[in-house]
């Protein structure tokens, strides 16, 4: 009862931003996969943890200006030939769907990710601000 109660915790503390929930994630699954998302000073980098998951059975994208990660993920189970010999099994497919709002637009072409011991990181290099620029007076 008390892994209940800390789960429930970290769900209202994750969508205790605004009124309109967390704009850090959207998720949906079974199971939530834990996802870090840190930015150095032209990158953000996205760890998320996919144990289990092969590359083939994870997709990575950007939608909206380049500032939504999409990272999905499905694992189907295994079948036996004769299932009956199996006196328990938990093990089954799985699927996650994770959704990060970037703090600012990336570099589409600038985009790299790795799968290594379960673990996918995902390096995103900031786009080039357009916002200010110089201008020259006559």
């Amino acid at each position: 009862m008390s892994r209940q109660f800390e789960s429930a915790a970290r769900s209202w503390e994750t969508n205790a931003g605004d009124e309109s929930g967390s704009k850090f994630d959207f998720s949906i699954g079974e199971s939530v996969n834990g996802l870090d998302l840190a930015e150095g000073d032209d990158e953000f980098v996205v760890t998320v943890d996919v144990p289990g998951y092969e590359t083939a059975d994870i997709e990575v994208r950007l939608s909206g200006a380049n500032d939504v990660l999409h990272v999905d993920g499905e694992r189907s189970r295994e079948t036996d030939a004769d299932e009956d010999q199996f006196i328990r099994r938990e093990r089954r497919a799985q699927s996650f769907s994770r959704r990060v709002q970037l703090p600012q637009p990336v570099d589409d072409e600038d985009v790299t990710a790795r799968l290594n011991n379960g673990v996918l990181t995902i390096t995103l290099g900031k786009a080039e601000s357009d916002e200010s620029h110089h201008i020259d007076i006559e």
